[in-house]
C-alpha cells in the first residue's frame, strides 16, 4: 500500500531535513524544480509539440517552486511567460531567490515575460501558453479561496490549454480533499510524499494524473511517521486473495447466506447472490420471499433460494426470523440488505437479526443500513461486521447532511469505526475502506461506468464472497472492492463506461482474478 500522508507530517518532514539534516530550503526547492521539470517532459513534451511555458506564482514556496521550474524550461529554449501575486518584499525567502534569477534572467532575454498581477488583464501574458503551471498556494492553504485566487483560478480552468499544479492544485485541501473552486489540473507533481487529500473527494476530480517528485530527503526518516491512510495498489489485492487447498470442497471454501429481495426489488438479490460465488465462495443461500419466488430463480442459476413464508406480503418480517436461524448460523457469512425495501416490518426484523448475531459476520448493505439510523446502530454490537453504504446512505445514518459529511470524509468514517468497532466501505468516487484501527483505505481502482444500478449490490456479494473464504476481514474488504472495481477497468477494452452493467461486471470478475495472478504470481 502507498501511504498517504498530512500537511502536519509533510511539514514534519521538511524541518527535520531543513533543521536536523542542515538542508538548506533553497536547495530542497531546486530539488523539487528539477524534478517538476524532468516528470513534465516526460508526460508532456514527449507527445506535445511545445514552445511557450506560463506559470501563476504565489509569494511563498510553492510560488518559488514555479519560478525556479520556468527558468529551466527557459534554459532550454522555451519561452516564458510568469505571472506573479504579489510584490517581491512580500516573498518567503527562497521565492524572492528564485524571482530574483528569473527576472535578471528577463532583463537578458526578450522571451522571458514576468508580469505582476494587477487585474485580470494581466493574465493574457499567459496566451498561447502550450502548458500552464499552478504555483500559488501550495499544500498550506486552508478554507475557501480568497480573491484574487478565486477569480484566477476560475479564469485558468477555461483556457484551453495543458494544466499542471505544483505539489496540490490551489483550492484544494491537502487533508480532506474537498474545495470549492479547484484548479482543474491535468497533472499534479506532489512534492515529497502523496497527500491524501489528492486521492479522494474533489482531490481525485480535480488533480489529474498524480505523480510524486523527490525533493531529496532520506526516506528513512518516513518510518518514523506512523501513517493511517494508504492508497490501495494491485499487489495489495493480489496478497490478500485466499489460498484453496487441493483437497477444497463447496461447504469448506466459504458458505454465504443472503437475506435481500422482496417483491419490489427482486434484482438486487439476484445480483448480490451470484457475486457471492463469482467472487469464490463455495455455496450461496439466497432467502427470499416465498409467493414471489419465482422472480428470481431464472435469474441465480447456481444459487440455492431458501424460501420463507411471507402470506402474499412480498418483504420480510420479524414473523420469518425462525425460518432463517438454521442458515444464519450455518454459514460463515451473511449478507443483508439489498432489494429489501423499507417496510416498517421489514426494518425490524432486520434490526432483530443483526442483535441476535446468530452468524458471526454480516455485510450490511443498503435498507439494511437505512434499519440502522436514528441511532440504532448504536445499540447494537458491529464487532465484524462490515457496512457497505454509499455517501448518502452513510450521512442519513449518522444524521447528517451529505454536504458536511464531505467536507471531510475521512474524519467521519475514522470517528464511526472508533465508535462501533465495525468496518465501514464507503462507496464513491473513489471507495473508501475504514478499520477498526483508524486506517483509511483509498480504492485506486474503478471508472465512472460503475455509477449505475446494481454495482452496489454485486460489490456486497463480493466482499461477502470474499470473507467467507478469507479469515482476515480487513484483507477480505481490501480485496473484494479492488477486485470489483478492476473488474469494471477491464470492461472498457471492449465497452465505454455508457454502456456496461452490474451483470457485466460479474461476468469479468474471473478476468480480474486472472489478472491480477498474471501480473503478479
Amino acid at each position: 500500500m502507498i501511504p498517504l500522508y498530512s500537511t502536519k507530517q509533510i511539514r514534519e518532514v521538511d524541518e527535520f531535513a531543513i533543521s536536523r539534516l542542515g538542508v538548506p530550503g533553497i536547495v530542497l526547492m531546486e530539488n523539487a524544480a528539477l524534478q517538476i521539470f524532468e516528470i513534465t517532459g516526460n508526460e508532456f513534451l514527449s507527445s506535445h509539440k511545445m514552445k511557450k511555458v506560463g506559470a501563476v506564482c504565489g509569494k511563498g514556496n510553492n510560488g518559488g517552486d514555479g519560478f525556479a521550474v520556468l527558468r529551466h524550461f527557459a534554459n532550454r529554449g522555451f519561452q516564458i511567460a510568469a505571472v506573479h501575486i504579489g510584490g517581491e518584499d512580500e516573498m518567503s525567502q527562497d521565492c524572492k531567490i528564485n524571482f530574483s534569477i528569473l527576472k535578471k534572467m528577463s532583463a537578458e532575454n526578450s522571451e522571458i515575460i514576468i508580469q505582476k498581477f494587477n487585474s485580470m488583464q494581466d493574465l493574457a501574458v499567459l496566451a498561447g501558453s502550450d502548458i500552464i503551471f499552478d504555483a500559488m498556494l501550495g499544500s498550506g492553504a486552508k478554507g475557501s479561496l480568497a480573491e484574487p485566487f478565486r477569480e484566477i483560478v476560475e479564469s485558468l480552468n477555461k483556457m484551453k490549454t495543458f494544466r499542471a499544479a505544483i505539489d496540490i492544485p490551489t483550492g484544494l485541501d491537502a487533508d480532506t480533499g474537498s474545495g470549492e473552486i479547484i484548479f482543474n489540473s491535468d497533472l499534479t507533481i506532489t512534492l515529497g510524499e502523496f497527500k491524501k487529500g489528492l486521492f479522494i473527494q474533489d482531490g481525485y476530480v480535480n488533480c489529474g494524473k498524480v505523480i510524486k517528485g523527490d525533493i531529496g530527503i532520506d526516506p528513512l526518516y518516513y518510518d518514523k511517521i506512523t501513517i493511517e491512510d494508504f492508497l490501495i495498489e494491485p499487489e495489495d489485492a493480489f496478497e490478500f486473495l485466499p489460498l484453496r487447498g487441493k483437497n477444497v470442497h463447496k461447504y469448506s471454501a466459504g458458505k454465504v447466506f443472503t437475506i435481500a429481495g422482496s417483491g419490489e426489488f427482486p434484482g438486487a438479490a439476484a445480483l448480490t447472490s451470484k457475486s457471492a460465488l463469482k467472487a469464490g465462495a463455495g455455496s450461496s443461500i439466497l432467502a427470499f420471499p416465498k409467493s414471489v419466488r419465482r422472480l428470481v430463480h431464472k435469474k441465480i442459476s447456481e444459487v440455492v433460494v431458501q424460501s420463507y413464508e411471507d402470506n402474499g406480503k412480498e418483504y420480510l418480517s420479524s414473523e420469518n426470523i425462525s425460518e432463517l436461524n438454521a442458515k444464519l448460523k450455518w454459514a460463515n457469512v451473511t449478507a443483508i440488505g439489498p432489494g429489501l425495501g423499507r417496510n416498517e416490518e421489514t426494518l425490524k426484523a432486520v434490526l432483530k437479526i443483526l442483535d441476535e448475531r446468530k452468524c458471526r459476520k454480516f455485510v450490511i448493505d443498503a435498507d439494511a443500513i437505512f434499519a440502522l439510523a436514528d441511532d440504532e446502530y448504536k445499540k447494537l454490537d458491529l464487532e465484524n461486521f462490515v457496512l457497505t453504504p454509499h455517501h448518502g446512505e452513510f450521512a442519513n445514518l449518522i444524521g447528517i447532511n451529505v454536504y458536511e459529511l464531505e467536507k471531510d470524509l475521512l474524519s467521519y468514517g475514522k470517528k464511526f469505526v472508533s465508535e462501533t468497532g465495525s468496518y465501514l466501505v464507503l462507496k464513491g468516487a473513489p471507495t473508501i475502506i475504514f478499520t477498526p484501527a483508524n486506517e483509511a483505505l483509498v480504492n485506486s481502482a474503478g471508472n465512472p461506468g460503475m455509477a449505475k444500478f446494481g454495482t452496489g449490490d454485486v460489490l456486497t456479494g463480493v466482499i461477502a464472497g470474499m470473507m467467507a473464504q478469507q479469515g482476515d476481514i480487513k484483507k477480505a474488504v481490501t480485496a473484494g472492492v479492488y477486485l470489483h472495481s478492476l473488474a469494471a477497468d477491464l470492461l472498457l477494452k471492449n465497452f465505454t463506461e455508457y454502456s456496461y452493467t452490474a451483470e457485466d461486471i460479474i461476468k469479468s470478475l474471473p478476468s480480474a482474478f486472472n489478472f491480477l495472478r498474471r501480473s503478479f504470481a
